[in-house]
């Protein structure tokens, strides 16, 4: 019997729970339905539920580090194992967005956890050590615009420029962890991973309408984040005529439509995974009786090829010109979010195949419309996306649910993955 037909089974629901359950106490907030929270980076529901995670590790036999930014990191090394040798690496993160649900993130890093003590219980004769993540700021909600402690650790931002990171407040994300005791040193380096594998909630109906156990992610959309300003003239809406007018919101709302537009054109030529959404629209002075002067908008566009995202971004920066043509508008441009689609490994999803197949787990392939932290993972080192349910598609909310059962089912996935990789 391989160590992966033996290790699923040592997987506990209720150990599982206990962990989870516990960690939603930390920033837990009234909600008429559901459970949620609210774990902003550097507050103290951070501390607690990092310092709880921490105690977990630790009574696992985990060797546990934290990095200059906040990354913390668990490490075993099994008997069997060679420590030289690079280890597989799984987890998550457990910050969440204001008013969040308890699963997202926290499945992920304490599923790779009890994939640790469900290995220990084995005695697993694996030859890889195993080390459990956590990521600091994945969702965005204080100092970045998301996966924050992945971009450190794949080297694509560097420790200093994360740390001067500011808050609304002008506080620093090194102040933050600091006041909390968790600005470490060094930095995790992903590259030196033999491979990464990352247990997350779906957040989508695609698994529960299939009736699936568990989804196989193929790959993660990009996005590209735009950042837009409209420029006219403030004037009073009775004194002033229709043709007198350089209206700002008039011209955010062609704006508005051609980025509709734009993506639906991208959708029949390249399929569903393209989305564009006008997110955020701020209107100056906002007054009933004035119109507008000032429009600025947040566009963001998505897809697991690069080509039709570009496409879009290019209609709306054509948009632009015509609007500066046409309503005499001044316009401002930036980009400051750009990240490409990420491909999953086949060694790391081959892997996830064959434990869902050992435990008799259906599966679905399907792609990530979310990002997560593996997508900057995925630029150093191998890796595998594996869903679980969510009921309802609900996420970012209280009302995220995924039944226990399916936790566990997910978990055992993941365990036997691990496994496989570690054995190999």
């Amino acid at each position: 019997m391989s160590v992966a037909e033996r290790v699923y089974q040592q997987v506990s629901q209720q150990r599982l729970k206990d962990d989870i359950t516990t960690n939603a106490a930390f920033g837990e907030i009234p909600t008429k339905q559901g459970r949620g929270r609210t774990v902003l980076t550097g507050t103290e529901a951070n501390r607690k539920a990092r310092e709880f995670l921490v105690d977990r590790m630790e009574a696992a036999g985990l060797d546990v580090r934290v990095d200059a930014v906040g990354n913390i990191a668990g490490r075993w090394v099994p008997e069997s194992a060679d420590p030289t040798l690079p280890p597989v690496a799984c987890g998550s993160h457990i910050d969440s967005v204001p008013e969040g649900g308890i699963f997202d993130g926290v499945l992920g890093v304490y599923s790779a956890l009890e994939a640790v003590r469900a290995l220990q219980a084995v005695d697993a004769d694996i030859e890889r050590p195993i080390e459990v993540v956590c990521f600091t700021e994945e969702e965005g909600a204080r100092f970045s615009n998301g996966v924050l402690g992945s971009s450190v650790a794949s080297g694509q931002r560097t420790i200093a420029d994360a740390l001067a990171l500011e808050d609304d407040d002008g506080v620093t994300l090194e102040a933050a962890l600091s006041d909390i005791g968790f600005r470490g040193s060094g930095r995790l380096h992903a590259n030196e991973w033999d491979s990464w594998l990352e247990l997350h909630v779906e957040q989508g109906e695609r698994l529960q309408d299939a009736n699936a156990a568990v989804g196989l992610v193929s790959a993660i959309t990009g996005t590209i984040r735009c950042e837009i300003e409209i420029e006219g003239e403030a004037d009073h809406s009775g004194s002033t005529s229709m043709a007198e007018r350089t209206d700002a919101l008039a011209a955010a709302s062609e704006l508005v439509l051609e980025v509709e537009s734009a993506t639906q054109d991208a959708v029949a030529e390249n399929g569903e995974a393209v989305v564009g959404t006008v997110g955020k629209l701020d209107v100056s002075p906002n007054a009933i009786n004035v119109v507008p002067g000032r429009a600025e908008l947040g566009v963001d566009v998505r897809d697991i090829r690069y080509g039709p995202m570009e496409r879009i971004v290019g209609r709306v920066r054509d948009c632009l010109e015509t609007l500066e043509a046409e309503r005499g508008v001044d316009t401002a441009f930036e980009r400051p979010y750009d990240i490409a689609p990420s491909q999953m490994s086949e060694r790391c999803t081959a892997a996830l195949r064959d434990a869902a197949a050992t435990i008799d787990a259906t599966t679905l392939d399907l792609h990530s419309g979310a990002g997560h932290d593996t997508m900057h993972i995925a630029s150093v080192t191998d890796t595998g996306l594996l869903f679980a349910p969510s009921h309802g598609g609900f996420s970012h909310s209280p009302r995220e649910w995924t039944d226990w059962e399916s936790c566990a089912t997910a978990t055992r996935v993941l365990t036997a993955g691990v496994a496989n990789l570690a054995s190999r």
